[in-house]
């Protein structure tokens, strides 16, 4: 799946509310970056963005909730999903978008913080999982045009192929704390592709 390419709060021109908005969530993402999910408290966020303690506590309520909007504007802001004319090279754009993300000094550090957050705050799980249900269902159209050109077999899970492409990626980054590199992500794009070439996403019901 790919990654947005912004902070947060950074377009969208528009009214006072609107402002408003883009000026706590880019408070919000500074404060990740810098503190992690467990010293973003709602006060300091208010400060950094200029905005009414009060005012923060009635829209988001909690530092939760501060997260759970903030991806959800990260994932208004990502781009749609690539179309090469081949599905080789539409992985491997995903591929690509992903690796960059979690390379970027402010992406990088904001996922990561999110994801450790999720471990133990349900609210912030719950925004990490409609983010990424939201990129994956995205880039899964390229598994399906791929499927109407007949580069896959019918009944190739296109979600399930997204998934493939990042979990190498994802798990270096948070597991093993290995570089996530060029060379990773090629090989995740190559792995996948012979897999789900080989039939191996093929749903069961689909089979025969």
């Amino acid at each position: 799946m790919d990654q947005p390419s912004r902070s947060a709060g950074t377009v969208r021109p528009g009214g006072r509310t609107a402002r408003v908005r883009a000026a706590v969530l880019e408070a919000t993402q500074d404060e990740l970056v810098e503190r992690g999910f467990h010293e973003l408290t709602m006060d300091q966020v208010a400060a950094r963005a200029g905005v009414g303690k009060t005012t923060v506590y009635r829209r988001w309520g909690s530092p939760s909730g501060l997260v759970t909007d903030l991806m959800n504007e990260l994932a208004d802001q990502s781009s749609p999903h690539a179309d090469t004319g081949g599905i080789e090279g539409d992985l491997r754009a995903n591929a690509v978008s992903v690796l960059n993300a979690l390379n970027d000094e402010r992406l990088g550090v904001t996922f990561q913080a999110v994801i450790a957050a999720g471990t133990g705050d349900e609210p912030a799980a719950r925004a990490l999982h409609a983010f990424y249900l939201r990129r994956i269902q995205e880039w899964a159209n390229v598994v399906d045009l791929a499927v109407a050109r007949g580069e896959l077999p019918a009944g190739t899970d296109g979600a399930e192929v997204i998934r493939a492409i990042s979990a190498p990626l994802y798990y270096r980054l948070v597991v093993t704390r290995e570089p996530v590199t060029r060379e990773v992500a090629e090989r995740s794009v190559a792995r996948t592709l012979a897999a789900a070439r080989a039939g191996a996403f093929v749903t069961t019901g689909s089979r025969g």
